[in-house]
């Protein structure tokens, strides 16, 4: 097999199946290592995407997608399996970007270095998005990683974060504009 090839599989999620999905779950809620294995194994890239492109820092972003596995796996036993995991996680993922994005502007406020984001998903973006992206406040930032990046419909979104709809449609709206403002200016 080709390089290329394996580069692609390598970086493609798996995919679990809504009645296999379940199965994990309610196994990995009755103590199975395997099984939070392979839940892992399939949400991990998706969990780390979204961390990074809220808090764009790729170190950050491990932990916090790291963190946030961990604070799932602490609640798996009040998780309803009857819903989907992804959304779940997620939505644990993000509200740890939050938080973790919240911090570092404080400390950026109070003085500490500004470090330039590096990682692995900022090249598929693009620089001149990437910069956009990252000047938005966090909670723009997360409803367009949400909704554009993880494909989570507006009503999704505003379960996840616990927010009203509409926040959520006026967040989205905000930032596309201030994104399509920032870009058309570089241009």
């Amino acid at each position: 097999m080709a390089a290329e090839q394996i580069a692609v599989e390598d970086a493609a999620p798996a995919r679990l199946s809504g009645r296999r999905e379940r199965r994990l779950v309610r196994a990995a809620q009755e103590g199975s290592a395997d099984a939070l294995a392979e839940l892992y194994s399939a949400h991990w890239r998706r969990a780390h995407r979204a961390a990074y492109l809220v808090v764009h820092d790729a170190a950050a972003a491990e932990d916090v997608a790291q963190d946030a596995f961990l604070a799932a796996v602490g609640a798996l036993d009040r998780f309803d399996r009857r819903r989907p995991f992804a959304p779940w996680l997620h939505r644990i993922v993000v509200n740890r970007a939050l938080d973790w994005a919240r911090r570092e502007a404080l400390r950026r406020r109070v003085g500490a270095e500004d470090v330039e984001p590096t990682g692995p998903d900022r090249p598929e973006l693009g620089d001149e998005l990437m910069a956009a992206l990252r000047e938005l406040p966090p909670e723009q930032r997360a409803v367009v990683v949400l909704r554009h990046l993880l494909e989570y419909t507006p009503g999704e979104i505003a379960a996840m974060l616990e927010l009203p709809r509409g926040t959520v449609n006026s967040r989205l709206r905000r930032a596309l504009d201030r994104l399509r403002e920032t870009v058309e200016a570089e241009r």
